[in-house]
């Protein structure tokens, strides 16, 4: 697993005295707050203090202190320390949920590899390919286990859950 993550994109400046605009790419702006540091180019930068605005996260970087120094930050790349990350319990990284072996909870076949997943408003929608593409929606009543250490899902299978099923 890699340790640095991807977390969001400095759009843009606000303000003159260096404060950056960044699009987060995690759940939400606030759980980006509780980061100290964050890393652009693999390069640990210290946050002195951040703030969500409209959704996006505005940050101030140290020795960044004026607009000139911010402007030369627009459209880097934001990762964070998956170290440093408090995850409540039965939540993952997307990153981590790619790739992972679905199996069906009844059979134990295994049914195909989850390759994305969908932010939906109700709930994530893990899609699935195998032999045939699958949409499974990220909830109890249809993820038996989560085992991303030993890289699979169970997972309870119904009819309609296959794209291309009547």
């Amino acid at each position: 697993m890699k340790r640095l993550l991807d977390a969001g994109k400095i759009v843009n400046t606000h303000g003159v005295r260096g404060e950056l605009r960044i699009i987060p790419w995690c759940d939400s702006a606030e759980f980006l707050l509780g980061f100290k540091n964050l890393y652009i180019d693999g390069k640990p930068v210290r946050v002195s203090a951040s703030r969500v605005h409209k959704s996006n996260l505005l940050i101030k970087l140290e020795g960044i202190d004026d607009i000139n120094s911010a402007l030369l930050l627009k459209n880097q790349i934001v990762q964070i320390d998956r170290t440093e990350a408090n995850l409540p319990a039965g939540t993952y990284f997307i990153e981590d949920m790619i790739g992972l072996r679905v199996l069906d909870d009844m059979t134990g076949d295994e049914i195909g590899r989850v390759t994305e997943v969908l932010k939906m408003p109700a709930n994530d929608i893990y899609v699935v390919k195998g032999e045939r593409e699958y949409m499974i929606p990220a909830v109890k009543a249809f993820v038996i286990e989560t085992n991303v250490g030993g890289g699979y899902l169970r997972v309870k299978m119904q009819k309609g859950l296959a794209v291309d099923e009547d």
